[in-house]
């Protein structure tokens, strides 16, 4: 039992209370001075604060296990996403050049080679790399680097694979919709954060139908590095929603829970660590919406980076090190009698600069 385990469970209430006291006078009159530039930042996080220390080490983590998985069977790899992704962009771009992608394209074939050998990948993505690629090798021009390129994709083992549509499109292709904006704005507002709800079981269906709606969603390169982890038993998704604090008193009714978790596996340098986060939340956003359109209600439950709790999520979900929490939503019917926050927005006047 470490000391401040020790010291929670045998001083006063009284005592403790004093003592966060101090603790946080001593941090205010500190700040000023290690907020001075970036290097004093980081000597006051190394001296008084373990804040970061589980993103630091997640972040070594998934580089650590981005570079190993490559070599590992797959459903999903993300430098095939990226590097497909990329070459999309090329085949878009106006006016298009006639030889492009030559710093990649070697490493996305060989990716490619690699992941069709996987048992487990997901065929969605194997037809969309083996799509872009053909339609690359169609329209480019050989340099030496990019003659290699082509020569190494001739010797794949799917060469009879037929050639189908995941490949970039004009917009005036794109399917249409007659959804108009006022019709849109009404699925916002009745979009709300539900806290209260039936006691019915959440169709699994509804979920998965919500879920491929919203991995719809923008996700940069295309990498999507989240997954949603479905808990359907309430009295489970009532004690993993207490993990996130802030849901006592409707926790204990709710009749499913997600938790939206991301994966820093998907990126071997640091600098993008936060699309975890950015990816994660517009999915998340999208399945709420999703969700409202099936008959479902939702709430979004704020994940805070406390370590204890950071700690029993873990160990519940068994989650790896370079994996971590996003968010929390509670899903369900809601309870037509249940109240519902008016919430007041910001809007334009407040939110737009010019």
């Amino acid at each position: 039992m470490g000391l401040r385990t020790l010291a929670r469970r045998l001083l006063p209430s009284g005592m403790k209370a004093k003592l966060r006291t101090m603790a946080e006078a001593l941090h205010r009159r500190v700040l000023p001075l290690f907020a001075h530039s970036r290097w004093s930042a980081s000597l006051y996080y190394g001296l008084f604060s373990r804040t970061f220390t589980r993103e630091h080490y997640g972040v070594l983590q998934g580089r650590r296990e981005y570079w190993r998985s490559l070599n590992r069977d797959q459903k999903s790899y993300a430098l095939l996403r990226r590097n497909t992704h990329r070459l999309e962009k090329g085949l878009i771009m106006r006016p298009r050049r006639t030889s492009f992608a030559e710093a990649y394209i070697e490493e996305t074939v060989t990716m490619f080679l690699r992941a069709e050998q996987s048992a487990v990948i997901a065929q969605s993505e194997l037809q969309w790399a083996h799509d872009v690629l053909a339609e690359y090798f169609s329209v480019v021009a050989d340099t030496p680097v990019i003659a290699q390129a082509r020569e190494l994709w001739q010797q794949r083992s799917d060469a009879n694979r037929l050639t189908g549509d995941a490949v970039p499109y004009r917009r005036a292709d794109a399917p249409e919709t007659d959804i108009q904006p006022e019709q849109l704005e009404q699925l916002f507002r009745r979009r709300r954060s539900v806290r209260w709800y039936m006691p019915e079981q959440v169709p699994e269906e509804l979920i998965r139908r919500a879920l491929n709606m919203a991995a719809l969603a923008p996700s940069a390169c295309n990498r999507q590095p989240y997954e949603f982890y479905f808990i359907s038993e309430p009295e489970r998704a009532a004690r993993v929603a207490g993990f996130a604090g802030g849901t006592v008193g409707f926790a204990q009714q709710i009749p499913a829970l997600i938790v939206v978790v991301g994966d820093l596996s998907a990126y071997p340098l640091e600098r993008d660590r936060h699309c975890i986060y950015i990816d994660g939340a517009l999915a998340a956003m999208q399945f709420m919406l999703a969700a409202e359109t099936l008959g479902l209600a939702t709430c979004p439950i704020n994940w805070p980076d406390i370590e204890p709790r950071e700690q029993a999520m873990q160990r519940e979900l068994q989650l790896a090190p370079y994996q971590r929490p996003i968010m929390l939503m509670a899903v369900g019917y809601a309870d037509p009698e249940g109240g519902v926050a008016y919430s007041a927005k910001k809007d334009d006047r407040v939110l737009m600069r010019q």
